[in-house]
């Protein structure tokens, strides 16, 4: 089976996971990924001609700058992977092609050799429900009613604005050209946790909602500096992932002053620049460190501050850690609203709207979700999420 992927760390390390499992179990198994990631040994991997952390870079707010790294940066990025996931595809000759929504030139790749293809979805974007709105959109924390159907147009549409490149990528197949007509996906296999996102009425039946795909160990060893800091008393666990937005310091500050306030230490992730420690906040309570393996560090955590990204919702709910969301961007706001609602998160706080003021009550309303968080990790921990996408992907 050929697994495609793109983005950040949680939409990489989901499919990391499932071509371990897979692989695991005697399937022959590739996996295609931007060119920046460190893939573990044992994995058969391809890089796709994209380094996503320029793509995801964060551009600045005026329209001249958004327009100027789309151009620069969003565009050339998209259409060298989008022609190499054909191009890889095609060489690798799978009987099954599984995608992240991303890999816009995949339906025709799998098309064009034959085979089916699934839809992986790591946050419900691509199909609708008249439950909730589409995870990324506008109104992505707002239930519209009957309107929430109609938001899913907008992930839709932006789609679309890559068709030049699709059609280019096409130039990779063995005809050389676009193959006419559209086909839907075999299966969408949504690696999310019933008990985020329990399933709605109007799924069709050929989604999945399998569980998140993690492995069930730590992928890379602890630090021991960090083994030692977790030993030492309640902390909290800060982290923004791979967003980078302005204010780092500012938010760092802001997170170890309320800790603080609470008597808890901070073990702060800095991530790819979303926090940055300024000098007078730092003291034996604190250890910053660039990244630490999420599965490791979040069990014994009181609280997590993070950005609400799909794959570290999950990791953290999964280890029944209760929650302040800041969301940035992208599925983050839908991530953000969805813990609240489910009882393992404060309100989500908007990162614009971070402060001391806000921070500090949130952080006393989320340690009193401790006992809800906990059940609901439980929960989370019975559910084999690779298992249960592999046999989908066997039944085909």
């Amino acid at each position: 089976m050929m697994l495609l992927t793109a983005g950040s760390r949680g939409d990489i390390e989901p499919f990391l996971a499932l071509a371990r499992h897979a692989a695991a179990q005697g399937h022959e198994v590739r996996l295609g990924l931007p060119e920046d990631v460190d893939v573990p040994t044992g994995v058969d991997a391809v890089g796709l001609d994209v380094d996503f952390r320029r793509v995801l870079e964060a551009p600045g707010r005026t329209p001249w700058a958004i327009g100027r790294h789309l151009g620069r940066e969003v565009r050339p990025g998209m259409r060298r992977m989008l022609a190499a996931a054909v191009r890889e595809t095609v060489s690798f000759a799978p009987d099954v092609v599984v995608h992240h929504p991303l890999i816009l030139s995949a339906p025709m790749a799998a098309h064009a050799l034959g085979v089916p293809r699934v839809l992986v979805e790591l946050a419900p974007v691509a199909t609708p429900s008249a439950e909730f709105p589409a995870a990324g959109g506008p109104t992505a924390t707002r239930d519209l009613g009957r309107h929430n159907r109609a938001t899913y147009a907008v992930p839709r549409a932006a789609a679309r604005l890559f068709d030049a490149d699709v059609a280019r990528a096409a130039t990779h197949l063995p005809g050389g050209r676009r193959p006419g007509g559209r086909t839907a996906s075999r299966a969408t296999l949504m690696a999310v946790s019933p008990e985020l996102l329990p399933r709605p009425r109007d799924w069709p039946a050929r989604v999945h909602l399998t569980g998140s795909w993690h492995d069930p160990a730590p992928s890379t060893p602890v630090d021991a500096v960090v083994a030692e800091f977790v030993r030492g008393g309640p902390y909290l666990v800060a982290s923004f992932g791979s967003m980078a937005a302005g204010g780092a310091q500012a938010r760092a500050r802001t997170i170890v002053t309320c800790a603080r306030a609470h008597g808890l230490r901070v073990l702060l992730l800095t991530g790819w620049g979303g926090l940055v420690l300024p000098d007078d906040c730092r003291g034996p309570d604190v250890l910053t460190v660039p990244a630490a393996p999420f599965d490791a560090v979040i069990p014994g955590a009181a609280l997590a501050v993070h950005h609400g990204g799909a794959g570290t919702a999950h990791t953290v709910a999964r280890a029944g850690v209760p929650a302040v969301v800041v969301p940035v961007t992208a599925d983050q706001p839908f991530w953000g609203a969805q813990l609240h609602r489910r009882g393992v998160a404060a309100a989500p706080i908007p990162v614009r709207r971070l402060t001391a003021a806000v921070l500090a009550p949130a952080i006393a309303d989320a340690l009193t979700r401790r006992e809800r968080a906990a059940a609901v990790g439980r929960a989370m921990r019975r559910e084999d999420g690779v298992q249960a996408a592999l046999d989908v992907l066997t039944a085909l």
